[in-house]
């Protein structure tokens, strides 16, 4: 692949779950400049073949050193897969290539936040939190920030539909933090969390009403503390079924979520898990943010979003990102989707099917609790 002046975009996993929507948005937007990337160059044709050749395949294993020259021509490579080390993000900054990750990892996430440096010595623009969650909870966390004058907490919630057509990536992911311990920010301190534990009642405005969310380690609730300066940050989930959910919760609870690191038999799990098909596609998000509002009063406000097939809008959320880098001048650096955007901005990307419904309340006292 020869590459000279900076204009291709590479989607690494551009033939997953989430990769190949973004492909085939950016294959419309910019064709012929787009790559649908990864291990298998067969797949990545079959993706090609399908976008009518507005995409391009490319062969690369992020694990192995790649050329030299490979980013020479890159503007912005878009990362649909975990990874656990930052060597190749690395080696985007020091080629001058914008980088997005669609990561929910926290720890990873981290690390890339210790490159902020390198990636400005070398003009190169990383944007993290893209996606759902985090990514849409970020915004909505931010939106309902705003309202108040002063922010004590914030709760976030995402609820999925068990109908939804769920990536093997997000399964697996799902599956092994079932039983996860990670840090959370209560108070001002840093303190530990256990998913599946601490639930909490939330509404997600009509069609869906209220549900029982739980925690869990997305890594939103860990950089928007410090990001909003918000001294108490926490982030539940829930499925559409109630039964379901509190079956997740009881098999934490017993342990009974070993099962899913147990070799033959998680792959057997996951494998099912993606061909469940009970339930709706409609996933909702929430950010509840308690504090005082500008006239000083103790105050609620709630962001609410609601749509249809969450994979989709992780791959609109993160085409949308893209095109801000691409077609826009952006600071270099490393930083989150709600440092270079917002909520309104994002939604006219999105579409009309995303409903939003925001409000704000005063706090009565017993509703001044902490996360």
């Amino acid at each position: 692949m020869e590459m000279q002046a900076k204009e291709d975009i590479v989607v690494i996993g551009g033939y997953g779950h989430v990769g190949r929507t973004i492909c085939g948005i950016l294959g419309e937007r910019y064709p012929g400049k787009g790559y649908a990337a990864g291990r298998s160059r067969e797949r990545a044709e079959r993706i090609c073949q399908s976008a009518g050749g507005k995409i391009r395949p490319l062969e690369i294993d992020i694990r192995k050193p790649i050329p030299s020259a490979m980013l020479n021509g890159v503007k912005l490579v878009i990362m649909c897969l975990d990874q656990t080390e930052t060597g190749f993000v690395r080696e985007c900054f020091r080629a001058g290539t914008h980088y997005i990750d669609v990561s929910a990892n926290g720890s990873f996430i981290r690390q890339v936040e210790q490159c902020r440096e390198e990636a400005a010595a070398h003009g190169a623009t990383a944007l993290l939190s893209v996606g759902l969650a985090p990514g849409l909870t970020n915004l909505v966390a931010l939106e309902a920030h705003r309202l108040l004058g002063e922010t004590d907490q914030i709760d976030l919630a995402i609820m999925l539909g068990l109908g939804d057509v769920h990536g093997e990536a997000a399964i697996e992911w799902t599956a092994d933090n079932m039983g996860a311990r990670f840090d959370i920010t209560q108070n001002g301190k840093q303190v530990e969390a256990l998913s599946f534990t601490n639930r909490k009642t939330f509404d997600f405005g009509a069609d869906i009403g209220s549900r029982q969310a739980y925690r869990f380690p997305f890594s939103d609730q860990q950089t928007l503390p410090r990001i909003l300066d918000v001294p108490s940050v926490a982030t539940r989930f829930c499925l559409d079924s109630p039964l379901v959910t509190g079956l997740l919760a009881g098999a934490r609870r017993t342990g009974a979520v070993r099962l899913l690191q147990a070799g033959w038999l998680r792959k057997r799990i996951i494998r099912s898990l993606g061909t469940l098909r009970f339930g709706g596609d409609r996933f909702a998000v929430k950010a509840e943010a308690r504090g005082r509002s500008r006239e000083g009063k103790h105050a609620l406000s709630e962001c609410f979003l609601q749509g249809r097939d969450h994979s989709a809008v992780t791959a609109q959320v993160a085409a949308a990102a893209a095109v801000m880098l691409v077609d826009s001048p952006t600071p270099a650096g490393v930083y989150h989707i709600e440092q270079l955007t917002d909520l309104v901005t994002m939604l006219k990307e999105l579409g009309p099917d995303i409903t939003v419904d925001i409000r704000q309340s005063e706090l009565p006292p017993e509703g001044r609790e902490a996360c």
